[in-house]
């Protein structure tokens, strides 16, 4: 575990390597990065028990994470590398030919602790509770995490999956929810209003927690810590976590705007005048 200081300082980093990777090839996904980084960085530095080297594809005894909506690739990656799974220095690779570092996941590079390759939206909840109830059966008491958009929560699939996890108590399972209310074509509510997700989840059979500071790393912690105290009640947990989309830097947050777009050489200045570098920039 990481004090609440040095989570925010790497916070920071991670904020810059965030904005200099997708600048550096003028393609990616900065907005959700930048909104989900004190998600991961409580994620990898405070939450989970696991092992980054070497890295054991299937996850034995220690706890799982899945990254469903693929395309935020920047923030998992910064924060893989600085959790040790990976060289820092990797991060300059990103988005290039023939490198381990795609603009979504993938596993035929063999990348340290990348387990699915995620894109497709609506296909993580699925894996996340087939990795669930293999450590039941494997009797590993071990926790899986997983990570949604929300705008992800309109492919029909989640759904499916939200109903199979609570028929059959895969009660060792946390999936959260980057509620920004922005998706690539605008906001939520314009593009396919959901109403409230909490509810929706609460009478597919799942428990709740509301995390209605999401870019508050205390706010993160105390309701990742809630969530788990959730788990082995016979109920999948998911975490309704309200963020702001590119969160970090003034200009690109609280809009759709920067959902995939890249900073130009004025604006990557600008954004990182904003972020603290406390790590040493890859």
């Amino acid at each position: 575990m990481t004090d609440l200081k040095d989570l925010q300082k790497i916070c920071s980093q991670t904020r810059r390597d965030i904005v200099r990777m997708v600048h550096a090839v003028q393609s990616g996904h900065p907005g959700g990065s930048l909104g989900c980084t004190e998600y991961f960085v409580a994620l990898y530095h405070h939450m989970m028990d696991y092992k980054a080297q070497p890295f054991d594809p299937d996850g034995k005894n220690e706890d799982l994470f899945f990254l469903s909506n693929g395309h935020i690739s920047p923030v998992y990656y910064s924060v893989l590398s600085r959790a040790g799974f990976f060289p820092v220095e990797e991060l300059a690779t990103f988005r290039k030919l023939n490198t381990r570092l795609q603009g979504h996941p993938t596993t035929h590079e063999g990348l340290p602790g990348i387990r699915i390759a995620s894109g497709s939206l609506g296909q993580g909840m699925s894996v996340a509770i087939g990795a669930a109830l293999s450590k039941k059966l494997a009797k590993d008491d071990h926790l899986v995490y997983s990570l949604h958009g929300d705008g992800e929560l309109q492919e029909g699939q989640i759904w499916e999956a939200a109903m199979y996890a609570a028929a059959n108590k895969v009660d060792n399972l946390i999936s959260t929810i980057d509620a920004n209310g922005q998706q690539i074509d605008g906001s939520t509510d314009d593009v396919l209003a959901m109403g409230s997700i909490a509810a929706k989840f609460e009478a597919f059979g799942w428990d709740t927690v509301h995390i209605r500071k999401g870019n508050d790393m205390e706010a993160v912690i105390a309701g990742l810590e809630e969530a788990r105290s959730k788990t082995g009640k016979g109920k999948p947990i998911a975490v309704i976590m309200e963020t702001a989309m590119g969160a970090g830097v003034d200009f690109m947050a609280g809009t759709h705007k920067w959902h995939g777009i890249a900073p130009n050489d004025e604006q990557l200045a600008a954004a990182l005048g904003q972020l603290e570098e406390t790590l040493g920039d890859y």
